[in-house]
């Protein structure tokens, strides 16, 4: 009796792993094309970019967020100000924003975020505005924390943005199964829906930061940062989304004098090498953008610039974005309505003292009335645009 028993018992074990293994690889090969895990070829990608019209936007928070915490917490979710602000874009004919998450979000209540999201992704929708979803973050402070967030430091810059995730996660690889299941979990929810445009995987993870958090930061940031850039790569082709997924260049992959460094860094050759689109930042002086432009068009794939406006370099909208038209390149300035996160001032802020609104603004396009901070950059915008 107990030899037949066990028999059964084992014959049924093995039945069930058999099956669940059949059902594993059913799931696998069902559940997405030939083409899983492997970047787009340069056919589909043009193909998706002529489809689209002149990308212009910004950087988007709304002003009453310190950072993505304080966006997306159920408590300081604020759809009404977000509504505002995102009409007060399309206002002006913009047409895309690029808007940051946060990993312990996921942790905190994964299911309110995607809810929040989707109220996020409804109004800009209705605002014929595509978002571009960042997950992961390489600047400012490396040591988030999730409810209440601090004021904002008077005159900073961005004194209480957040990198994501923080530095005791990007140290630890026992946070990469938690990091894992958060980028998919956002990117399965939205792999098919067309309000998101593209997945920005990670901004600036080669920053070193240390200018604002010198004794924070990680020694070896830029090695575990590039680890955890690659799989999160990896774990986005898993999902195999509709939409592109990238990483910015960023830093002096062309330098001042328009000639390219002897050797890329390890990460930019990655981001530039594995994205399906090529996006980067550029807050150099105006000669320096034709000479990123002519590096980058040897990629042969569509190009965003998914950070520019740095005034004080004259880096401007009258000097960058007919530029920018020109070549058919996205255009993602940094700031919207100056608010929380401080950012009309300049990265110097963290350096030196700023007592009152400094007169040449750092970012940043309305003020927190929403009058213009310049009435010509506005008309500028509104007219490269519409033309």
């Amino acid at each position: 009796m107990n030899y037949l028993k066990t028999l059964f018992l084992s014959s049924t074990i093995l039945l069930s792993i058999a099956l669940l293994s059949a059902c594993g690889a059913s799931n696998v090969k069902s559940g997405a094309d030939k083409n899983i895990g492997k970047k787009w070829s340069e056919e589909k990608a043009n193909a998706w970019y002529a489809k689209q019209p002149w990308l212009v936007g910004t950087n988007f928070g709304p002003s009453n967020a310190i950072n993505q915490l304080e966006m997306w917490q159920a408590d300081t979710f604020d759809l009404v100000t977000i509504e505002k602000e995102l009409a007060l874009s399309a206002s002006l004919g913009m047409n895309t924003h690029r808007v940051y998450l946060h990993d312990l979000l996921w942790e905190q209540d994964s299911q309110g975020l995607l809810k929040r999201v989707d109220q996020f992704l409804a109004v800009a929708d209705k605002y014929n505005i595509k978002i571009m979803l960042v997950l992961f973050d390489g600047v400012w402070d490396p040591e988030p924390k999730l409810g209440k967030q601090r004021a904002p430091v008077p005159h900073k810059h961005n004194s209480g943005w957040l990198q994501s995730p923080g530095a005791a996660a990007l140290k630890n690889k026992s946070s990469y199964p938690r990091l894992k299941r958060y980028v998919q979990g956002v990117i399965s929810h939205f792999a098919n829906d067309p309000r998101v445009f593209v997945w920005d995987i990670f901004n600036e993870p080669e920053n070193e930061n240390t200018i604002s958090y010198p004794e924070t930061e990680l020694s070896d940031k830029y090695d575990r940062a590039f680890d955890l850039l690659k799989a999160s790569f990896g774990w986005a082709r898993e999902v195999n989304p509709s939409q592109p997924i990238t990483s910015a260049a960023w830093g002096y992959f062309i330098g001042a004098d328009g000639k390219q460094p002897d050797k890329l860094t390890g990460i930019s050759k990655f981001m530039l090498e594995e994205s399906d689109i090529i996006t980067f930042h550029n807050y150099e002086t105006p000669d320096v953008l034709p000479h990123q432009i002519e590096f980058l068009k040897k990629y042969n794939r569509p190009i965003l610039c998914t950070e520019y406006l740095a005034r004080s370099r004259d880096n401007t909208f009258e000097n960058m974005l007919p530029i920018f038209k020109k070549h058919k390149i996205g255009a993602y300035n940094w700031g919207f309505v100056s608010g929380k996160t401080n950012t009309i001032y300049h990265w110097d802020s963290w350096k030196r003292k700023f007592t009152a609104e400094p007169e040449l603004w750092h970012h940043d396009i309305f003020r927190g009335d929403y009058t213009p901070y310049r009435e010509s950059e506005v008309n500028l915008i509104k007219s490269l645009i519409k033309d």
